[in-house]
């Protein structure tokens, strides 16, 4: 009996742990180089407006603030309605990849740091026009 409770603990965390999800920060989901990123755009789900950034040096400093952020998957998968603010980056003007604050790649995530307030902070300070 206790062999049977003791590989069903082993299944457990096998299971738990070998689905491949794990914490990832932006350089992982990110399938090319974040130095060839040209352009973002973000919107804001509140309003739905969007502002896009182009000039490079906002674009690193975006990145630099954001790459490092670790996201954590959340135990609870199931299906949620809105978000805060969805990011989609671009080379040249093909999208290579979008996210939002709690999902990336149809996943839900918590980070840590919390990425909501830099994001918040970094768009409200835009000086771009909202779209």
């Amino acid at each position: 009996m206790k062999n049977h409770i003791l590989v069903f603990s082993f299944f457990l965390i096998f299971l738990k742990t070998g689905c491949g999800l794990e914490t990832k920060t932006l350089p992982q989901f990110y399938e090319k180089d974040l130095a060839d990123v040209s352009k973002i755009v973000i919107v804001d789900g509140n309003t739905g407006y969007k502002k896009t950034i182009t000039d490079n040096i906002i674009i690193e400093d975006f990145l630099g603030d954001i790459k490092d952020i670790k996201f954590i998957l959340d135990e609870n998968q199931k299906a949620r309605d809105g978000f805060i603010y969805s990011i989609t980056l671009f080379q040249d003007d093909e999208e290579t990849f979008q996210f939002g604050l709690t999902q990336v790649n149809d996943y839900y995530y918590h980070t840590e740091p919390d990425i909501y307030p830099i994001v918040d902070e970094f768009y409200t300070d835009l000086n771009n026009k909202e779209e």
